[in-house]
């Protein structure tokens, strides 16, 4: 259940985020829940992946390059589900970030 409240918490987030930023757009709703589904999954299976491959980077940069890694990951999002643009690596690092410290709020409000 506790996944289900995370997946349409980070959907209504993206929908929120997609209409403040005008970089970023979301057709409809159903998309966002796409949306937060296949960045759930890819943050399981790829990031790890990227994580390892760039731990130099990650070290040298003290951990900023994971910001770097987290806009790939979006703009990843972005070449797979049709309903979901993003218009460049900044927008994506900047949504990436704005979604990141959203879902930290959030989350923490229900586990309460």
């Amino acid at each position: 259940m506790k996944l289900i409240i995370q997946l349409l918490l980070t959907a209504i987030v993206v929908l929120v985020l997609a209409e403040l930023l005008p970089g970023v757009g979301v057709d409809a709703f159903t998309t966002s829940i796409i949306v937060a589904a296949v960045l759930a999954l890819l943050n399981v299976l790829v990031k790890p992946i990227l994580v390892f491959l760039t731990l130099p980077a990650t070290l040298i940069t003290f951990g900023l390059f994971l910001l770097v890694i987290n806009a790939v990951i979006i703009l990843l999002v972005d070449y797979l589900i049709p309903g979901f643009t993003v218009d460049g690596f900044w927008w994506a690092l900047l949504f990436s970030l704005l979604l990141t410290i959203s879902q930290s709020v959030l989350y923490s409000l229900t586990e309460k």
